[in-house]
């Protein structure tokens, strides 16, 4: 497959550039989030490039003929996690392998972008039969259950909308989408009174107090609702131009100095960003995350075949909603959870998905049918 012929006039190296700098700049600001983490991080860039680059010339069509394969190794991965895992911060997520963790969780976007697309594709033509949506619902649900399990409700939002935007633009009939929207709107109501009555069973306790914060902020300011409070008044500080990277002037301290906002180099590196880069540099960064979701749907709706424009509609979507919600809890706008801004957060895993993500785009992008 690696002597496919393809005219390299075709490969988007707006698509490269814009990932390339988000992973210039993650070094940057994670290593004035940080210091300890930077020599990881740019470790991980070379050799998750080098991937990205390596993937971009495999046959796409090739990687999805072992979507199967995929899906097997994916639901071995998440059942190691559950038997021998190791855990922090009350959650067991990540498997240990001595040198480095992985969190297959964050694989798990990636190989169920595949999977759908290849299973939509084989059954184009059926696709809106119940039978087929029944098997599609249970293929999907499998791996999400065991993400949510460990505990791990944001990825699991967040892999569930991925995958409903590569199965609506699969072709779903949208009288279904309508019936799903007008009984899950009551559905979400229910839910949300549900969680807030004594003794309830879906959530786990910190998991509701983070929904319960970002309802009535007011009652949580000294304890859950202050991580998010100093997030946004860390990025508001920063206004037009930021502080500037590292800067430990007295009359310019800043939230990184004092230790005001956890985990900055993953969850909340957008505060750094806002903080030391200003206003600008903020812009900038959302500017480079919306190129590549962009340029993810030009090489979808250029795509010779189904599974092509589905894989790169996911990654457009996975790369799009994940960082919504990053930014939008950075900035207060959304409860707090624990995902990162692609390309920019600390996360080996993250990054080394995202990076596979666009590998195969790129490879798409190669294959476009005009």
């Amino acid at each position: 497959m690696l002597r496919q012929k393809y005219q390299f006039k075709n490969y988007n190296w707006t698509l490269v550039a814009a990932v390339l700098i988000l992973c210039a700049l993650s070094v940057v600001f994670i290593n004035s989030a940080d210091s300890s983490y930077t020599s990881r991080q740019f470790l991980g860039i070379l050799f998750c490039t080098a991937v990205m680059f390596f993937l971009s010339l495999i046959n796409y069509n090739f990687i999805c003929d072992y979507s199967r394969i995929f899906y097997i190794v994916n639901l071995i991965l998440l059942l190691l996690v559950e038997f021998v895992g190791s855990s922090a911060g009350g959650a067991k997520r990540w498997l240990n392998l001595g040198f480095t963790r992985i969190q297959p969780s964050e694989l798990t976007k990636i190989f169920m972008i595949i999977v759908v697309a290849v299973y939509i594709q084989e059954h184009e033509e059926d696709f809106n039969e119940w039978k087929n949506l029944v098997k599609l619902a249970v293929l999907c649900a499998v791996p999400i259950i065991l993400v949510l399990i460990e505990p791990n409700l944001s990825t699991t939002i967040d892999i569930t909308v991925i995958l409903l935007a590569v199965i609506f633009v699969g072709g779903l009939n949208m009288k279904l989408v309508r019936r799903c929207i007008i009984i899950g709107v009551p559905l979400f109501a229910l839910f949300i009174w549900y969680i807030q009555t004594p003794n309830q069973i879906l959530l786990q306790p910190y998991q509701v107090t983070r929904i319960m914060t970002f309802l009535n902020p007011s009652e949580y300011a000294d304890t859950t609702a202050y991580q998010q409070q100093n997030s946004e008044m860390a990025i508001g500080s920063g206004q037009l131009y930021g502080k500037g990277l590292n800067n430990n002037t007295i009359s310019e301290v800043t939230v990184t100095d004092t230790g005001l906002v956890s985990e900055q180099q993953t969850d909340f590196i957008f505060s750094v960003i806002g903080e030391e880069a200003g206003f600008i540099g903020s812009v900038i960064v959302i500017a480079l995350l919306a190129i590549i979701v962009i340029q993810c749907l030009v090489i979808a709706q250029r795509a010779k075949n189904m599974s092509g424009r589905l894989i790169a509609t996911g990654v457009a979507a996975w790369i799009g909603f994940q960082s919504f919600i990053n930014i939008g809890v950075a900035t207060n706008f959304l409860p707090n959870t624990g995902l990162t801004l692609p390309f920019v957060s600390y996360g080996l895993t993250s990054l080394l998905s995202c990076m596979t993500g666009i590998g195969l785009v790129l490879n798409i992008g190669l294959q476009r049918h005009y």
